[in-house]
């Protein structure tokens, strides 16, 4: 293997930084395995004169023998000169300009090689006070590049030119140790961008690594950061964390590392040392569901997720409030889906279509007690119902009891033909009628014993 040794001054990964080219015959890349329309940017970059890397996730799964979701560039080309190539590019992104190039719905990322934020001559970044990146449209060179990124095995970079791997970072080793490394100073990366964090957990947890010892260490004592970061940002990164297939065992590693706490303040509230609140019930339940339906091919709904996330919080509020003021628990869970909703998206920014389904399934909770007349056959058509149900059936599980019941009548229901539907409707209402009429008889016996 051929090695090139590249130090500077410029960044604190510096000197974590030592070329290392992997030939075509030292390596199991295949461009069989790449996409073609990723081929085709990186030929047509690579034709023009421009250097054209694939690199990253993309390189680093290869390696290991996986299929990629994602096929990034990085090239010296700038995102001008990118979109004079591609008709069928747009450029995004305030913070670091990117080119997508869209074939249909398949995205290729191109970003433009990036530089040191300290050179002035070329200063259209931003850093705060506390050494987060703010802005950062700065180009530079590969080598520069490569000291930009976060993880050792996601500085690998595949040269379409000659079929070789550039390995700046020792990330081939680390690949082989199955260890997450931070390039550089681990504790000025994170304050750079504090998301990296929650990258470690990911990537950790996706690739069945171990975080290495230096690399964890500031995790806990830096998690408050993430406060810092804006909370539409963190709402990608949470489904990122929790919607993709480990979303229980990501949550786990979260939580050990204080993250979690970040992101879902609200459910912090109801952490026990044992893991036995029905919180955290309910977190491993929902969670652990998603990963089998993503497993299974199914398709999965934020808003889902997050109700049920913050089912138990909103009970305990809506007690407080049904208590303090004296009315309905269902007008209190409709007053205390304000407040629960609130909170949450200071931390995380859901969006409006999701809390609209969130408020809707927790409607339901109470509306699927209610069954009488024709209010059962109504329910069935209403657009929710599924998910409702659905989560109905979790919280039984969990509750058991009069919950698990009532799931377990739904459950019949949905399954009957209409004339046993009926039956268990009229069963329903005699038995009603006589609750009804026993508490007349008390009401009468008591008010003639007082006279």
């Amino acid at each position: 293997m051929n090695k090139n040794e590249y130090t500077s001054g410029a960044s604190s990964a510096a000197s974590d930084i030592a070329l290392n080219i992997i030939t075509r015959q030292e390596h199991s890349i295949s461009r069989k395995k790449i996409s073609d329309n990723a081929l085709k940017v990186l030929y047509r970059l690579h034709g023009a004169g421009f250097d054209a890397f694939l690199v990253g996730g993309g390189v680093r799964d290869l390696l290991l023998g996986q299929n990629p979701k994602d096929f990034d560039i990085a090239t010296n080309a700038t995102p001008e000169q990118i979109r004079q190539l591609f008709k069928n590019c747009r450029l995004i992104g305030r913070r670091f300009r990117l080119a997508h190039i869209m074939f249909g719905r398949d995205i290729i990322e191109v970003a433009t090689f990036r530089g040191h934020h300290q050179e002035p001559s070329k200063n259209v970044s931003q850093q705060s006070k506390d050494g987060m990146l703010l802005r950062d449209n700065v180009y530079g060179s590969i080598d520069e590049d490569a000291e930009r990124r976060d993880f050792t095995v996601n500085a690998m970079y595949y040269n379409i030119g000659d079929y070789s791997i550039h390995d700046y970072a020792s990330g081939v080793e680390d690949l082989e140790d199955k260890l997450v490394r931070l390039i550089g100073d681990p504790e000025t990366r994170y304050r750079e961008d504090p998301v990296r964090m929650l990258r470690a957990i990911r990537f950790a947890v996706k690739l069945d690594f171990d975080i290495e010892e230096d690399t964890a260490e500031p995790i806990e004592r830096l998690a408050l950061l993430l406060q810092d970061i804006p909370a539409a940002r963190l709402y990608e990164e949470s489904l990122k964390m929790l919607q993709s297939g480990y979303g229980l065992e990501t949550y786990h590693l979260m939580r050990e590392y204080g993250l979690f706490q970040q992101l879902f303040p609200t459910i912090a509230e109801y952490f026990t040392d044992d893991y036995s609140s029905m919180t955290e019930q309910m977190l491993d339940l929902v969670l652990d569901s998603t990963d089998q339906r993503l497993e299974d091919g199914k398709r999965i709904n934020p808003a889902f997720m997050f109700a049920a996330m913050l089912w138990y919080p909103l009970q305990e509020k809506a007690k407080h409030i049904s208590e303090q003021r004296q009315i309905s628990m269902y007008d209190a869970i409709m007053e205390a889906s304000n407040h629960v909703l609130d909170e949450q998206v200071r931390s995380i920014a859901i969006p409006r279509r999701h809390t609209a389904t969130i408020r809707e399934i927790w409607q339901l909770q109470i509306r699927l007690s209610r069954r009488h007349g024709k209010r059962a056959f109504r329910l069935m058509e209403l657009n929710k119902f599924r998910a409702g149900f659905d989560f109905l059936e979790m919280r039984g599980e969990i509750e058991q009891g009069e919950t698990l019941e009532l799931a377990k009548w739904w459950e019949t229901f949905q399954n009957s033909g209409r004339n046993v539907r009926q039956a268990m409707v009229s069963d329903l209402d005699s038995s009603n009628e006589g609750h009804n009429n026993r508490r007349k008889r008390n009401y009468r016996k008591k008010k003639n014993k007082a006279s």
